[in-house]
């Protein structure tokens, strides 16, 4: 096959790879849109991550021939999944690629929450020394509440076990998927029950799932984690809830106003909600790198490789 990259691999194990087993790559990162869409026809399948919208324009520009885009990471948000499943475009994502790494992060933040981390770090180095207004809450003694558990949130889970905490989940694309990390409940338990909420979800079908009904429903304080897209929070009723004391504190490594490509962000610039977030000491913020790492790099290369062959032809 004749293979396009759209976006420059973070890792060349992918080029490599799928250049050892035969195919062709051509590295296109440079291109403009209007000149990749006259290039196009000339090619098989793609890897991109997120710096151009595969649209049904972009669809429809392919050749006859063409079989997959291969998504560099998690969300296809930017993908237009029906059409492609129209003209019969296998659609590949490499989640698996960094779930490690995603859980790790999202327990260090829960940890920098519960124990004012980031507060007490800030206020050093500030010249303070403030130890009761710090003290913390042990995650052992918490209900964790997953909203979805995939690859993200099954592995989220097992970091967790080894916390004492009760993990329970809610997915409402699964059937019978609790296990021994986790308990899956109805969104009406979890709401009644979580002390902390992380979100694991895909963006489609979720679009400000966070809303002050979904934050009113919960029957207490909670602290919110959020590793998913920015989108599904509503920035502005995520202040209101923290505001009302409904919302205890919020860790973000997503948020609703990043740009499509996720690669630019002016945190000076932005609407009044996300000044209370950086004023707050009950957050911790960070640039969307919950899913980078070494080995998650070359974990979405080799995740990618193994698919595209799986489908397409033997890994030689």
């Amino acid at each position: 096959m004749k293979i396009a990259f759209l976006d420059k691999a973070a890792h060349p194990y992918l080029k490599s790879a799928l250049t050892l087993a035969g195919h062709e790559v051509d590295e296109l990162d440079h291109l403009t849109r209007p000149d990749v869409l006259k290039s196009l026809p000339l090619y098989d399948g793609l890897m991109i991550r997120s710096r151009l919208n595969i649209d049904q324009e972009l669809l429809e520009a392919v050749g006859p021939d063409f079989k997959f885009v291969a998504r560099w990471g998690v969300g296809t948000d930017h993908i237009d999944l029906d059409f492609a499943k129209e003209k019969g475009i296998t659609v590949f994502n490499s989640p698996e690629g960094s779930k490690h790494t995603v859980a790790e992060h999202t327990v260090g933040m829960m940890l920098m929450l519960l124990n004012h981390l980031g507060r007490a770090d800030r206020q050093i180095r500030d010249g303070g020394w403030i130890r009761r207004g710090n003290v913390g809450t042990e995650l052992g003694s918490l209900t964790v509440g997953l909203i979805g558990y995939g690859n993200m949130g099954q592995m989220t889970a097992r970091r967790l076990s080894g916390f004492g905490c009760r993990v329970i989940t809610h997915d409402k694309f699964r059937e019978n998927y609790g296990d021994e990390y986790a308990e899956a409940v109805s969104l009406e338990e979890l709401q009644r029950e979580a002390d902390v909420v992380s979100l694991h979800i895909f963006l489609e079908g979720n679009h400000y799932y966070v809303n002050n009904d979904w934050i009113d429903a919960f029957a207490k304080p909670f602290y919110l984690i959020n590793t998913a897209r920015g989108l599904a929070v509503n920035t502005e009723h995520l202040v209101a809830g923290m505001e009302s004391g409904k919302v205890l504190g919020a860790a973000l490594d997503v948020h609703e106003y990043e740009e499509m490509s996720f690669v630019h962000l002016d945190p000076t610039q932005l609407p009044a909600p996300f000044q209370y977030l950086r004023d707050s000491e009950n957050t911790v913020l960070t640039p969307h790198i919950a899913g980078w790492s070494a080995e998650a790099e070359e974990g979405h290369a080799k995740t990618l490789f193994g698919k595209i062959m799986s489908a397409f032809g033997s890994v030689t």
